[in-house]
């Protein structure tokens, strides 16, 4: 978040990388739309929910709260979210393989193997109904990490459990390049995962 004329307000992050670095898994246009339209639409939202909200206080004016707070909980989870996805991806010759350090051995301590966890995570992110993600996170009541299907953007428990990893599988996210073939999107996520990202989060965690 940043001010602009002394309000606070979100804006859209730039992409860690080119729209079309994450080629030939991800094209520029799916990329580009996703980010432009979809993740922007987020920002415009909950900046439009901030001034909904300032615009009621200066005229004493009666909101829904019920209404008007899960619309600004939507946004602000798409924002994050989103934000979060970008940069656990990573460009080919970067991403993908096995992780390293301190993550793989707590995968390894929880899933019993990496291709096990690798195979749990794949399922997760098929079997999330309707708009939806999928998540590693790390549950610190439990101090393991955990999988998470994660319904539209609703993410109320985020901060007792740190997102490591999270795949978006909103069909906007794959339909230009995969149509409604979520499985050969997931497949294709494999390869350009950003791992050190991944492992960055994970020791800041611990820490």
């Amino acid at each position: 978040m940043k001010k602009i004329n002394g309000e606070k307000i979100y804006l859209l992050p730039e992409l860690p990388y080119e729209y079309d670095a994450l080629v030939p898994f991800l094209s520029n246009e799916q990329i580009r739309i996703h980010h432009q339209k979809h993740h922007a639409g987020y920002v415009a939202g909950v900046n439009a929910s901030f001034e909904k909200l300032e615009q009621a206080r200066i005229g004493n004016v009666d909101l829904d709260m019920k209404a008007t707070l899960k619309n600004q909980a939507f946004h602000i989870g798409g924002y994050l979210l989103h934000k979060l996805f970008w940069n656990n991806l990573a460009p080919l010759n970067d991403g993908g393989g096995v992780p390293a350090g301190e993550i793989l051995i707590a995968i390894n301590n929880e899933f019993g193997s990496f291709e096990r966890f690798q195979k749990e995570f794949t399922q997760t992110a098929l079997s999330t109904e309707g708009s939806g993600w999928a998540a590693l996170v790390y549950c610190k009541c439990t101090k393991r990490p955990l999988l998470m299907q994660i319904e539209k953007h609703n993410i109320n428990i985020y901060p007792n459990f740190k997102i490591l990893l999270v795949l978006d599988v909103w069909e906007h996210a794959y339909y230009i390049d995969y149509k409604n073939d979520r499985g050969k999107y997931i497949e294709a996520f494999w390869k350009i995962v950003n791992w050190k990202k991944v492992e960055e989060r994970f020791e800041k965690v611990m820490a």
